[in-house]
């Protein structure tokens, strides 16, 4: 009960992870879920705990940060179609990148509200990536290859994309923790965790969320230590080849999925060559509009009109409990285009400066206290957090159930970079603030 009372505050938030590992009806479409109007209720109570304890508002640095891609979202939202999608797209980007992300940093105490956090998002990637190996060794996930093989957990094969970016948060997490310097028992446990979710990332056959998770735990290590980062990276490499070599059948198709990568220009396959047509069309549309671009959720109204006939019709999904059908392609699958075509300069500078400077303001905190401060491990876990983003970013974009998580990562992140986690945990009343009187009084 005393744990129950000491982590109050950021439970609604580990309620919001939780929620995710919940399955989605077969052909579900995709959009927001239980978890995305949870967020919002976590958003509301961290109002109200506001007003109640009289707690300070975010430092101006916080609130130029986390406020700034307001304005692009403003003239985005104004140049839309439509009222409803204006609204409807402001609302979204607002939940994502603004509101939760405050909400976490404001609800977050100290590095002990953080772990529970970290932790939970292991939690939710072990069970996902669990579904996932089952639905690899049985045949009941997704559609590849003309075989029903692809891990995609509980989200369907609608969101391919959505075990993916949970297994590579809660792997982002465990090796985070792993490097920490909190007690050997959690070090080892979240190693081996970490080396456990190895398995089911591999098996979701999806190249982005390969390369912004080999990117993130090679910064990580090197971040940790060069000489650690050496170690773990030949243990981890050995560990590779023999897990990769124990799947039979399954080796091959990875191999062949991994040459691909290298293949983009000499020989491309269809989802390839449609993510270069649909970038080459966002980049078409921001052209048009070079400083604000079309206007939130212009992209598929536009998206004909610039893309060449190389793009097909769609992308085939089938299977984890689905029939086929013929998915849309209705983003670029890449953040930053999206942005840029939508939101042109004005809204890509907003958004993505901020993101660089929650980046900036998080590694050189990580840099004063490598060597003997407190909290290495939650340094690790957030810029972990953004350096696996800004990568994905290149190759995907918001979308899915997943995406809430997205929010939460950027408030935990948001939490490192502008407060520092300077205490483990402080007193669960904070103290109220001073009144001009009592201020002029202590002078």
């Amino acid at each position: 009960m005393d744990h129950v009372r000491r982590f109050a505050p950021v439970l609604p938030v580990v309620a919001v992870v939780a929620l995710l590992g919940l399955p989605i009806g077969p052909g579900g479409e995709g959009g927001a879920g239980p978890a995305d109007a949870l967020s919002a209720l976590v958003v509301l109570y961290c109002g109200i705990r506001l007003v109640r304890d009289r707690r300070r508002p975010l430092s101006r640095t916080a609130v130029v940060v986390l406020g700034l891609p307001v304005v692009g979202l403003a003239v985005a939202a104004v140049g839309a179609s439509s009222p409803g999608a204006g609204l409807t797209g402001m609302g979204r980007y607002l939940q994502i990148f603004v509101l939760v992300p405050a909400a976490v940093l404001l609800l977050v105490r100290g590095r002990a509200d953080f772990r529970v956090l970290a932790w939970s998002f292991v939690g939710l990637a072990l069970w996902q990536g669990a579904i996932g190996v089952h639905q690899f060794l049985t045949g009941t996930g997704a559609s590849y290859q003309g075989q029903e093989i692809r891990a995609v957990g509980t989200f369907g094969a609608q969101d391919v994309m959505g075990m993916a970016t949970v297994v590579c948060f809660g792997l982002v997490c465990a090796v985070g923790l792993a490097l920490g310097r909190t007690p050997v028992r959690q070090r080892v446990v979240a190693a081996c965790c970490a080396l456990a979710l190895l398995v089911p990332l591999a098996l979701s056959f999806s190249r982005g969320a390969w390369i912004a998770a080999a990117v993130t735990c090679a910064a990580q290590l090197v971040l940790a230590g060069l000489r650690r980062a050496l170690k773990v990276g030949a243990v981890v490499a050995a560990l590779g080849v023999i897990l990769v070599g124990g799947f039979g059948v399954g080796s091959a198709m990875l191999q062949e999925r991994i040459n691909s990568i290298t293949q983009v220009t000499d020989a491309p396959d269809q989802s390839v060559t449609d993510r270069y047509t649909m970038w080459a069309a966002a980049v078409g549309m921001w052209r048009e509009q070079p400083l604000t671009g079309i206007g939130l959720k212009g992209f598929p109204e536009h998206r004909d009109a610039h893309a060449s006939l190389a793009l097909s019709a769609g992308s085939d999904t089938e299977g984890a409990g689905a029939a086929f059908r013929k998915q849309p392609l209705l983003s670029p699958h890449n953040m930053y285009l999206l942005i840029l075509a939508e939101q042109g300069l004005i809204g890509l500078l907003a958004l993505a400066g901020g993101w660089l400077a929650l980046l900036v303001c998080g590694l050189r905190r990580l840099a004063r206290i490598r060597r003997s401060g407190p909290g290495l491990d939650c340094a690790l876990v957030a810029c972990g957090f953004l350096v696996w983003q800004l990568t994905d970013f290149a190759y995907a974009d918001i979308g899915g159930p997943s995406t809430v998580l997205t929010a939460v990562c950027f408030g935990l992140s948001a939490w490192w970079a502008l407060t520092g986690g300077t205490s483990e945990q402080p007193a669960s009343t904070p103290a109220p603030v001073p009144s001009r009187a009592e201020e002029a009084a202590a002078r």
